[in-house]
């Protein structure tokens, strides 16, 4: 086997099924395939040339930092800046790759370990589709969901308030991820997202372009039809905020 192709097969696909229901102020809900990568951080697969274009990675794509950094120095630098240091310890993350140059991750996670191999926490990192993103630390989720106060724009229907329970355990044959927003006591919106594990040979990278092509752009799509149902059902907008918070804020 050729060293990119062993680099590939070290990491692993999730065919998704991705939902999401909203409660309040009307009742929707959709529902919609796709595929992510599980991938060790100091580990990104490497495929040949021809296949780069369906799956690449740069870390430009996360957290803040340098444009020279790689994904380690960018979850290094977050983590320091809460007092966290991992000793060199493992970073497992799932994410969806660049396909012909284009990505867009709504939700990436990083499973953070200590040198011992102990999950210290986890990173949510949340984009918008105004390119502005926000990082979430999390407590490892074994015992329950994660409570964290909502800090991002993400939805023209949902202002900056309430919080999040987050339920995120690393995944291992199965991926099964839980987020909800909660207002007033009460979930306004909840998204899941499972899928089953698959080996990411060329093979499997390959056939996901077939069942679900142009992954990261359908995402977009998705959610901005869902956008417009919701419109067309009178739902009140909230205006996004003027300013884009500054690294600072983000932090």
């Amino acid at each position: 086997m050729s060293r990119s192709a062993a680099s590939t097969s070290r990491a692993a696909l999730y065919r998704t099924r991705i939902t999401h229901l909203r409660r309040a102020p009307v009742h929707h809900y959709f529902e919609h395939r796709s595929y992510s990568w599980f991938v060790d951080i100091d580990a990104l697969p490497e495929s040949p040339r021809w296949v780069h274009v369906f799956a690449r990675f740069d870390a430009r794509d996360h957290l803040w930092g340098d444009e020279r950094d790689t994904l380690r120095g960018r979850v290094n630098a977050y983590l320091a800046a809460k007092g966290v240091d991992l000793d060199g310890g493992r970073v497992t993350a799932l994410m969806h790759a660049r396909v012909l140059g284009y990505v867009f991750n709504p939700l990436s996670l990083f499973w953070c370990h200590d040198a011992d191999g102990t999950l210290r926490c986890i990173i949510a990192e949340v984009h918008n589709t105004h390119g502005e993103r926000h990082a979430y630390l999390l407590p490892p989720s074994d015992d329950g969901p994660a409570m964290v106060s909502k800090r991002l724009y993400a939805s023209p229907f949902n202002a900056i308030d309430g919080h999040y329970l987050v339920t995120a355990p690393e995944p291992d044959d199965e991926l099964d991820i839980r987020i909800s927003l909660h207002r007033d006591h009460q979930p306004a919106f909840v998204a899941t997202m499972r899928g089953t594990r698959m080996a990411a040979g060329i093979g499997q990278v390959l056939a996901m372009q077939l069942v679900a092509p142009l992954a990261p752009l359908m995402n977009v799509m998705s959610m901005r039809v869902q956008a417009m149902l919701l419109w067309l059902r009178r739902v009140p907008l909230v205006p996004r905020p003027g300013l884009r918070p500054d690294r600072a804020e983000q932090l």
